[in-house]
């Protein structure tokens, strides 16, 4: 699918429901791919030790493929080199109810987890600079400034106590 509105790129959007992992673990991946183009994307995904990330792999493929078609059905310019995930979230499906044999002819409950993972692209335009294109800044993720070094807080003295007087013999 594809929104467009006056002034903004279109966004392309893929999903995979009912997955058999629970959304926290889904968002771990998820979370690594946020804002990156989707090419580094694919790359950081492929090489994730996570369960869920070949599905999240496939997700991202299928908005790539959708921005594709779409484009080349309504006869938009899109290039795919330019493209960046926009969005990516992992949200809680339904909840299977599962029993577990417990001590003593009881039985403990527990719940299995399912998330519907959504993953839309959209293309970063090239900005213009005093009638000039130039391509759009890459954000580099910024070295962490080391604080500058504060003298110490004075500490007032502390008051000693009176020393106690010898026992008279």
């Amino acid at each position: 699918m594809a929104k467009t509105t006056v002034n903004q790129a279109p966004e392309f959007r893929a999903e995979a429901k009912f997955q058999r992992s629970s959304p926290q673990k889904a968002k771990l991946v998820l979370d690594m791919i946020k804002g990156l183009r989707v090419e580094a994307a694919i790359n950081v995904v492929a090489f994730t030790n996570k369960r869920i990330a070949p599905i999240v792999e496939k997700v991202l493929r299928s908005a790539v493929q959708n921005a594709v078609y779409v484009s080349g059905e309504k006869g938009l310019d899109i290039d795919v080199d330019n493209l960046y995930v926009k969005t990516a979230i992992a949200n809680e499906g339904p909840r299977m109810k599962r029993i577990r044999p417990a001590p003593m002819g009881r039985a403990f409950r527990y719940q299995r987890r399912i998330a519907h993972i959504i993953v839309t692209v959209a293309e970063k335009k090239p900005v213009e600079v005093a009638g000039k294109k130039s391509e759009a800044p890459v954000v580099e993720a910024a070295a962490p400034k080391k604080a500058a070094k504060k003298a110490p807080a004075k500490k007032t003295a502390a008051k000693k106590a009176p020393a106690k007087k010898a026992a008279a013999k």
